[in-house]
């Protein structure tokens, strides 16, 4: 990763140069975590650059930050606004985008209420966050001896600056003994997700995942992957994943924003399947990949053109308007789409 090739920032409302984006010592989110963001692609399309769910990121970005007591004084056509500017003014065809709300500086009493909120949205190139090489060949992982938080302790399904202590701990323990990412379990001894990303496990062609009752962020590549199985034909459970269930598994997959769609080889030594990336997962990897490059038509609503976006400030009177790829995503969860997953078995409830 490297931030060399990002330019300009978008700060509280306009775009700053990368070099003039700073924070001062005493800002509120430094001292207690107290910020929430998202991770969001960019994806380089025959149609120009374009956003993958751009959309939901930002539902999940005004939802974490509701949880936290924030106000974003930014409605979301404006900040969808303010990401197609950042990658624009930076030129990028294809970026990994970070917008994120946070506490500055004004006090440093727990309670935050005195502090302003600060937004900003920078972007830079980013490859698969686990290599490229680790979409064909898998990554070895380890069951970590941290504990994920549990719902009751933290908000699993806010996207927050603070709780991700608690991946870095597992991670840097995981690389700390030769494993290239960690798996934390749930309080009750399930599976819970990697240090960044959810689970998938493939067996007797289905897929099996959890969902928020299991100490997880709600993915948006997980809700992605879950559409595109339904759509392939592949009945997909969500429960409650095992330990055992893990080992047992045909194959098994990371997904997430930054790691998108990556094999999970092995656990603790012991080969997950044939200890490859296995057929089903590459399945899903093409239609991912087919989607987010624009080439599958069927999920083109899943894509927010950069160059379609508005030159001029979305007026605050639209906050609560709808976007046509808003408009398009309800009627695919409602609409006779959504019934025919329905009667495939793939509807998650």
């Amino acid at each position: 990763m490297s931030f060399e090739q990002a330019r300009w920032v978008w700060k509280n409302g306009e775009l700053i140069p990368w070099k003039d984006a700073t924070v001062h010592v005493s800002a509120h989110a430094l001292h207690y975590g107290s910020g929430v963001f998202e991770g969001i692609r960019c994806y380089d399309t025959a149609e120009g650059p374009a956003v993958f769910r751009l959309d939901a990121h930002l539902d999940r970005l005004y939802d974490s930050a509701s949880v936290y007591g924030m106000e974003i004084p930014y409605n979301r056509a404006q900040l969808a606004e303010a990401v197609c500017e950042v990658i624009r003014g930076n030129g990028f065809r294809s970026c990994y985008v970070r917008p994120i709300c946070f506490f500055g500086s004004a006090s440093l009493a727990l309670n935050p209420q005195r502090c302003p909120l600060e937004v900003v949205i920078f972007a830079w190139p980013w490859e698969t966050y686990l290599g490229n090489k680790a979409l064909e060949a898998g990554v070895r992982v380890t069951l970590s001896p941290w504990v994920k938080f549990h719902s009751r302790m933290l908000p699993t399904t806010a996207k927050a600056c603070g709780q991700y202590l608690n991946s870095i701990l597992a991670v840097r323990e995981a690389m700390g003994r030769g494993y290239d990412e960690a798996l934390l379990l749930a309080s009750d001894g399930s599976i819970a997700e990697g240090s960044g990303e959810n689970i998938f496990l493939v067996y007797g062609g289905k897929l099996l995942t959890n969902d928020e009752r299991h100490s997880i962020l709600l993915g948006v590549t997980r809700d992605a992957i879950i559409e595109i199985a339904c759509n392939l034909g592949l009945p997909v459970e969500i429960r409650a994943i095992q330990v055992n269930d893990l080992l047992s598994a045909d194959e098994a997959f990371f997904t997430g924003t930054a790691a998108e769609v990556t094999p999970i080889r092995e656990v603790d030594g012991q080969p997950i399947g044939s200890g490859a990336r296995g057929p089903l997962t590459a399945k899903i990897q093409q239609a991912f990949f087919a989607a987010t490059s624009g080439r599958d038509l069927q999920y083109r609503h899943w894509l927010h053109l950069v160059a379609s976006a508005p030159s001029k400030p979305v007026p605050a009177s639209e906050a609560t308007s709808l976007s046509e790829t808003q408009r398009r995503e309800i009627e695919h969860r409602e609409g006779p789409a959504a019934r025919a997953r329905e009667a495939a078995h793939c509807d998650p409830a």
